[in-house]
């Protein structure tokens, strides 16, 4: 997607707003910087559960749910905070971008999945896929209605 002079932009970023209108300048390594340094939190952190919540091959993959679940739920969070006060240049790109991206994934997701078609066990695989996909959806709108009453509603 590009913006009326050919630049690249953001599909997220409504071109229309001002404020976000600012996310789009070039060369911003201070905005690349922060999406590092948060990526490498909620990577750690990912690692972190991944190792305290452990399974076995041909199990429910538990704290891959449990990560991409409770990163769903703290999505809706921020996205309520920036729709109720606001964001500073750099808060989405760090938490959301950063940190939930590196924390959340959708690859061991789809690695899971396929590891416990691999040794059939389709009811599982099957389980795991419609179980995570419901608790992602009912997370990320949960944790939005609950930063709406928490944080207040738009601007």
């Amino acid at each position: 997607m590009t913006d009326d002079r050919g630049r690249p932009i953001d599909p997220d970023v409504d071109l229309s707003v001002p404020a976000q209108r600012l996310e789009t300048r070039p060369h911003e390594w201070d905005l690349l910087a922060v999406i590092a340094g948060g990526a490498v939190i909620g990577a750690e952190a990912r690692y972190g559960i991944s190792r305290w919540i452990t399974h076995s091959a041909g199990t429910m993959p538990w704290s891959t749910v449990v990560i991409n679940a409770g990163g769903s739920l703290l999505i809706g969070l921020l996205m309520a905070y920036i729709d109720a006060r606001g964001a500073r240049r750099l808060l989405r790109p760090f938490v959301g971008v950063g940190i939930l991206g590196g924390f959340t994934t959708f690859s061991t997701f789809a690695v899971d999945a396929d590891s416990l078609m691999h040794v059939h066990r389709v009811g599982v695989a099957a389980g795991y896929l419609a179980l995570t996909i419901s608790l992602c959806a009912v997370a990320v709108f949960g944790g939005y209605r609950a930063g709406r009453m928490a944080f207040g509603g738009t601007r």
